[in-house]
């Protein structure tokens, strides 16, 4: 189905990532997973190797490449083996930097975004909070004007990359009382006097990505670091959410797969009562239904990459897409686990791990009753 997407230097970029997932990232992935966290040489690598700028301007050390590049980089990153670090890495590429790139002014860019693209900053999307996720308008951090200077309290939570972040893409209210119409996007350097990372969170999957819980207390930030205007912070969000969406929805089918074919090549290589576990109807025909769903899901996600890539406005279907793609890959790894048995619940096998990991695809970025609300508002319903 690619085929009608991707050309010659497409691939070659699709090997060079998959050689740095193959062969630099995935011997570690038993290690980090262990250890709650991955080293700080990834991003570095990841930056010289030119995989953290893929859509940005060469001027700042990007590439200036279209949108079937990150499609590529989404697909590629969970043969890593951890979907913890393909997450952390895809908030630096796709959900930290886009509103730099499109609303950051020069110096804002030349202290936040060139030290990202070389993977010499680390930085996280701090929107959601203990009482607000997808409803941005609900949020209750606030910045008010002081001067030259903005003064910010609240706290965030959920924030991925959040224990290590050298700064934040943080949403906060400037006009509390005009709700989706008072909120602002800052960039936060997380030097900022008043800052505390109050928790690490222990999740139930992607562990070794970072996950923390953040507190501002009048913190000091000099209105240079306001990003955009004033007050256009939803609307900066809203056009970050297409993209973020749809990245997850790419990575998480593509991983998905690998699970799939994983599973298919141990049943069939597994007997029981005389045959291979693929050869007895009741799982050959579950195979043959999650094949089609499979390639239905694909044809679905290259049509909303699609769009993007042509400049569309695609809310709609990138909604029905996460949607649809997380809860495939939910059902869809259950069943590999219980085609592996007793195997499948045990931690050495990767199909225990990606049980884990695939849930959160249905909660992340805005979580499935969300997709159904955003797609029935959008059908009038």
């Amino acid at each position: 189905m690619g085929y009608r997407y991707f050309k010659e230097e497409h691939e070659i970029f699709r090997k060079q990532v998959r050689d740095f997932c193959e062969k630099e990232l995935a011997p570690h992935h038993e290690e980090w997973e262990e250890a709650g966290l991955f080293p700080r040489w990834v991003f570095e690598k990841a930056g010289e190797l030119g995989f953290l700028g893929i859509r940005c301007p060469e001027q700042y050390g990007g590439s200036n490449c279209e949108y079937w590049y990150t499609v590529v980089w989404a697909e590629e990153l969970p043969r890593c083996q951890s979907a913890g670090v393909a997450l952390s890495l895809m908030v630096q590429t796709d959900m930290a930097t886009p509103a730099i790139v499109a609303h950051g002014t020069e110096e804002q860019k030349q202290e936040f975004l060139v030290p990202a693209i070389q993977g010499k900053k680390i930085g996280a999307i701090c929107v959601t909070e203990p009482g607000a996720g997808s409803d941005v308008a609900a949020i209750r951090s606030t910045a008010k004007k002081d001067g030259d200077y903005y003064i910010i309290n609240g706290s965030k939570t959920f924030i991925t990359n959040g224990t290590r972040a050298d700064w934040l893409t943080l949403a906060v209210k400037t006009r509390p009382e005009k709700g989706y119409s008072g909120v602002s996007l800052f960039l936060f350097p997380t030097t900022t006097p008043g800052f505390t990372v109050t928790r690490k969170l222990h999740k139930l999957g992607q562990r070794s990505s970072d996950t923390a819980e953040l507190a501002f207390e009048d913190c000091k930030l000099h209105k240079k670091y306001l990003l955009g205007e004033e007050n256009k912070g939803f609307y900066y969000i809203m056009e970050g959410f297409q993209y973020e969406r749809l990245v997850g929805a790419v990575s998480g089918l593509a991983g998905a797969k690998l699970v799939f074919e994983q599973t298919l090549k141990f049943c069939k290589e597994r007997t029981v009562f005389g045959k291979p576990v693929s050869s007895h109807q009741a799982n050959a025909h579950q195979f043959v239904n999650f094949a089609t769903e499979l390639e239905a899901a694909q044809a679905l996600v290259y049509h909303c990459c699609d769009m993007l890539n042509r400049g569309e406005n695609a809310i709609k279907e990138v909604s029905m897409c996460k949607l649809y793609v997380g809860e495939l890959a939910v059902r869809l790894v259950d069943f590999c686990l219980q085609m592996h048995g007793g195997y499948g619940y045990i931690e050495e096998y990767p199909v225990c791990r990606a049980y884990r990991d695939t849930k959160l695809i249905t909660i992340g970025g805005g979580s499935s009753q969300v997709m159904r609300e955003i797609i029935a508002r959008m059908m009038q319903l």
